[in-house]
């Protein structure tokens, strides 16, 4: 006994010998009412300081696992957990798992996915450089909103949001062109969450959502979680294709529609503003409440902005926005946002609070402090500098070294890759993968099971030596599979 304990660098040495301590009691390898080392003693055993001792045993006793007697020592709690011995029953949950969990597991890819090995050329994220992440105007909004508020901060906050953040993302939208009057915000944790309450809040008279097809993995996963059929609507180079969808229209029944009208993910592709009116009049004539995804609608590389379909609705109400800067700024700060109806956002709220009380305070006065600042639009256009030149040349590598049919993005951080009718990338990614390189296989993002033959390359955390090098791989392999 006393031979396994090692010091950890960096953690006091006092709570490492109480938690060393209190593992032996738990486990049973110190009884109750057994005499511990003397202070002296254990501090030889464990060669540590005798003051470390003496403060772990103070803490013991404060945590109720040890007893002090005056002028015998420190002795075990009769209670203490290893103390106490209970029968013990191993149980098999997935016995116990329901459909939902079961299907949460079925449809998580990244359990399942390749994994890129150091040395890989991974293609496969679509998350920001963190090179380019502005560290010290972060620190400095840290510091700024704790030395104003930060005991409120580090306390519960509220279920809507912190205020300022929202009063500061209306003014954001409305530079976007959004009627805000009858709207309201409701801060979340990240797209998904927002995603997720938005859905949990639908009634299914249908039991349909109709989006297009390819589209964002992470919302066919919680579409088909909450127990929605999808309809998928095949794209033009401009966006939706507005003939089968109003085939689709005219023939089923939808609860609502789910649309990225703004460097489309998976595709890139960026809805016209002309296709944006008539698909608004569409959902309009059918009365279909719209869920649009508003993302990586701040990385335009060029071309003339395009508002997004909540401000084509103008005072209308149909349309719920969701928002994050995830892609934009810092993923780990998990801060999105819900645009909509006033009295939708109250409902919503509640169903936030139920599930999550709030998102944290903290997060979101960094951001707004950030924000306030104007340090978006300083490392926005640092940003996008990059990210423009990474575009530019990976949509250049495409054309030069892959046999494709077509390839699409007018912006963000991924290119959108088809082939022929009848290959394969699933083929195309295992055969890469034993060459040091992978990409997403692009049928994940389908809604009917097709789209074998396309893949999407995200460039944003590649290197330019390593884009060269695995396009030059990927086409040399598209070209050997192709005969």
């Amino acid at each position: 006994m006393f031979k396994d304990f090692k010091l950890i660098a960096g953690r006091p040495v006092y709570i490492q010998v109480k938690d060393y301590m209190k593992h032996l009691i738990i486990k049973g390898a110190l009884q109750g009412n057994q005499k511990l080392p003397s202070t002296r003693e254990l501090s030889l055993l464990l060669q540590v300081s005798r003051n470390s001792v003496i403060s772990a045993y103070e803490s013991l006793e404060d945590d109720g696992f040890t007893y002090a007697v005056q002028g015998q020592g420190s002795y075990v709690a009769p209670a203490a957990a290893g103390s106490i011995s209970v029968p013990t029953w191993t149980l098999d949950w997935k016995t116990r798992l329901n459909g939902h969990a079961r299907m949460a597991e079925d449809l998580d890819i990244m359990k399942r996915g390749i994994r890129a090995e150091k040395g890989t050329i991974s293609f496969t994220s679509i998350a920001p450089d963190e090179n380019l992440f502005d560290l010290d105007h972060v620190k400095r909004a840290f510091m700024e909103r704790m030395s104003v508020e930060g005991n409120v901060l580090l306390n519960y906050g509220y279920a809507k949001g912190y205020k300022p953040l929202i009063d500061y993302l209306r003014q954001y939208m409305e530079h976007k062109g959004v009627d805000m009057h009858g709207k309201d915000i409701l801060i979340t944790n990240g797209f998904t969450e927002g995603f997720d309450i938005v859905l949990s809040a639908l009634s299914k008279k249908g039991g349909a959502v109709i989006c297009e097809n390819p589209t964002h993995h992470t919302a066919i996963k919680n579409m088909k979680l909450h127990g929605f059929e999808l309809k998928g609507i095949s794209l033009e180079r401009d966006g939706i294709h507005l003939g089968e969808l109003k085939q689709a229209l005219e023939e089923g029944v939808y609860d609502c529609a789910y649309f990225v009208p703004s460097y489309h993910n998976p595709t890139g592709i960026v809805m016209s503003p002309e296709k944006r009116q008539s698909l608004m009049k569409l959902m309009t004539q059918y009365e279909i409440p719209v869920i649009e995804d508003g993302f990586n609608e701040e990385l335009r590389y060029s071309g003339a902005h395009v508002a997004p379909l909540i401000a084509t609705a103008g005072s209308g109400n149909s349309v719920v926005y969701l928002g994050s800067f995830s892609k934009v700024l810092f993923p780990g700060l998990r801060v999105g946002w819900i645009l909509a109806d006033r009295e939708l956002i109250s409902v919503l709220e509640s169903t936030k609070r139920a599930r999550s009380i709030h998102t944290s305070t903290l997060d979101q006065s960094i951001l707004y402090q950030y924000l306030l600042g104007g340090h978006l639009e300083k490392y926005l256009k640092r940003a996008k500098s990059e990210y423009k030149r990474k575009y530019e040349l990976t949509m250049e590598c495409c054309k030069e070294l892959i046999p494709y049919a077509t390839v699409s993005g007018d912006g963000g951080l991924h290119l959108f890759v088809t082939f022929e009718e009848g290959f394969n990338t699933r083929e195309l990614l295992a055969a890469c993968h034993e060459r040091g390189v992978i990409f997403t296989a692009g049928d994940i993002f389908f809604t009917d099971g097709t789209g074998q033959n396309t893949l999407r390359l995200g460039f944003s955390r590649v290197n330019d030596e390593d884009i060269r090098k695995g396009i030059v791989i990927i086409g040399n392999v598209a070209r050997q599979l192709m005969g």
